[in-house]
């Protein structure tokens, strides 16, 4: 897979770990319209872009309308939609601002292959989850992205499935960072990474992604993948920096569209 259909492919999978009661409870939908994927979860809060997001928008203009036309059937106001490598960003930002779409911060999209690890220094312990940790899992993620505690219960079904590996930091038994790790065929992609206030600048997250790239290389993934928000003046940028240090390559920059009036 190519970096933007492993990422659909983790969405999707993060759909198909709901049950029907979390499906309507979070008015959870997905829909396809040719490999533009579009992710909703209605219900929960208003800043959560990570799940409320379409991927792989090119600049048709009826898969522009149908993806605008979603989002308002479920009365969501702030979607984040990303654009397909292959688009016409001019054409497209053009189109989308006829639905009241305007360009906002960019994510870069990483890649690194099989070259050697550098080392990756913490007092912490990094070990590998299973359920017994889904929500401790769960609660970190919801939490630095904004989620809210009624996505906690969606979350922790992430350990134990089949196509994902789930890591965490502790400081003696105490949780302090989180990230996952999906895999198709040899290609891998890193998500869902997060550290609790209380443990930041520690060196959680460059062990975690250390440890999920060992393991990836070592069950012979050979391509691995990534992404986080654009540097951008006066951003620490520490998740930034962390992928790079950890042998990753800027691969591209891929545009980003929010509606330009979002109520709260």
């Amino acid at each position: 897979m190519d970096s933007e259909a492993i990422e659909r492919a983790a969405l999707a999978d993060l759909h198909a770990a709901a049950d029907g009661t979390l499906r309507q409870q979070l008015d959870l939908q997905t829909q396809t319209v040719e490999g533009v994927f579009i992710s909703i979860a209605a219900n929960l809060a208003p800043s959560s872009l990570v799940v409320n997001r379409t991927l792989g928008l090119d600049d048709d203009t009826n898969h522009i309308a149908q993806v605008v036309q979603a989002y308002e059937r479920v009365g969501f106001a702030r979607p984040f939609v990303a654009l397909d490598p292959s688009a016409d960003p001019a054409s497209t930002a053009a189109h989308l601002a006829s639905h009241g779409y305007r360009r906002v911060r960019s994510w870069m999209k990483f890649s690194r292959g099989t070259e050697p690890l550098p080392e990756a220094a913490t007092t912490l312990r990094v070990a590998e989850i299973g359920p017994d940790h889904g929500t401790d899992f769960a609660s970190t993620v919801a939490d630095a992205f904004d989620l809210g505690t009624p996505a906690i219960p969606w979350l922790a079904r992430l350990p134990g499935r089949p196509d994902w590996r789930i890591y965490m930091s502790f400081d003696g038994d105490q949780p302090a960072g989180v990230g996952a790790l999906y895999i198709a065929g040899d290609t891998a992609w890193c998500d869902w990474a997060a550290t609790k206030p209380s443990h930041r600048r520690r060196g959680s997250q460059t062990a975690i992604m250390h440890r999920r790239l060992r393991d990836a290389l070592a069950s012979g993934i050979r391509e691995i993948f990534t992404c986080t928000g654009e540097d951008a003046p006066g951003d620490s940028q520490h998740s930034y920096n962390n992928i790079r240090k950890m042998g990753f390559r800027e691969k591209y920059l891929r545009p980003n569209f929010a509606p330009t009036q979002r109520q709260a």
